[in-house]
């Protein structure tokens, strides 16, 4: 399939998620479109009380939620952790690492690479091997995670998704490796496939998107793209493929309430 083709698929597809009242959360990876930068985004909707109270915040590459009112949030055992984690190891040119995942499965990826300080190999399916989906029935959210790596201006991504199975309480675990993205394109996998009670797991393979734009443009047009009332948070994360430097934008639909300091 010609660049035509992919692109007219990919677009589609992005059609299709506008479309999408509860994709729930959701992970793109690929290159943005003069194929110099690796492209993240991660966003997080929400219906309950607890999953609306959130908001994104940063720290150097680190991107984490908060409760955006810390009084009113109930249980926050799968609703805070980091989203996304990353390292670059200085020995190499632009060697290193970028994890993004729905849930604390990001900090057990970070972890493991960071041991193992070889971002050449699968490690996905090592990583979380005594990970599962999420305890939250009757949904049974599965984990969602990518890690791109990167050396020598070469590009590698592998994603997972961990789900319940549809026959019994066992975990399903998909991996998939992407060594060649077009510039302007990427991949998408999310937790859910629409709206429902319970929620429809995402299945299949991870979905082509368009990556058109400058981080500003690609925040404000995936952002624009979610469902208005289910839409929580958005990340967009730019990581330059020659020197492995990040630049992190955000967007909350919510204000973050300020404690009170004694």
């Amino acid at each position: 399939m010609n660049m035509d083709s992919l692109l007219a698929v990919a677009r589609k597809n992005f059609d299709d998620l506008s479309e999408n009242p509860y994709p729930g959360r959701g992970i793109v990876v690929g290159l943005d479109v003069t194929g110099h930068f690796l492209v993240m985004i991660y966003w997080i909707m929400g219906r309950g009380k607890d999953s609306r109270n959130r908001v994104f915040n940063s720290k150097g590459g680190r991107l984490f939620t908060e409760a955006a009112n810390p009084a009113e949030m109930e249980d926050p055992s799968l609703i805070i952790y980091n989203a996304m984690q990353e390292k670059v190891i200085p020995a190499e040119r632009a060697l290193g690492f970028y994890v993004v995942s729905n849930g604390d499965q990001t900090d057990t990826v970070f972890e493991g690479l960071s041991a193992l300080l070889h971002p050449h190999y699968t490690y996905l399916p090592t990583c979380l091997k005594e990970r599962t989906y999420e305890p939250d029935k009757p949904n049974n959210t599965p984990r969602i995670t990518a890690v791109a790596h990167l050396g020598s201006d070469k590009l590698r991504v592998e994603f997972a998704v961990l789900r319940r199975s549809r026959f019994d309480e066992s975990c399903e675990r998909d991996f998939f490796i992407k060594e060649k993205i077009p510039a302007g394109l990427g991949y998408y996998v999310s937790t859910y496939s629409w709206d429902g009670n319970p929620l429809p797991h995402f299945r299949g393979e991870p979905i082509l998107l368009p990556i058109e734009g400058n981080i500003n443009q690609l925040k404000d047009r995936f952002w624009n793209t979610l469902n208005p009332d289910n839409r929580v948070s958005l990340a967009v994360k730019f990581v330059s493929l020659a020197t492995g430097k990040s630049k992190l934008k955000i967007l909350n639909k919510y204000e973050k309430v300020a404690t009170a300091t004694v």
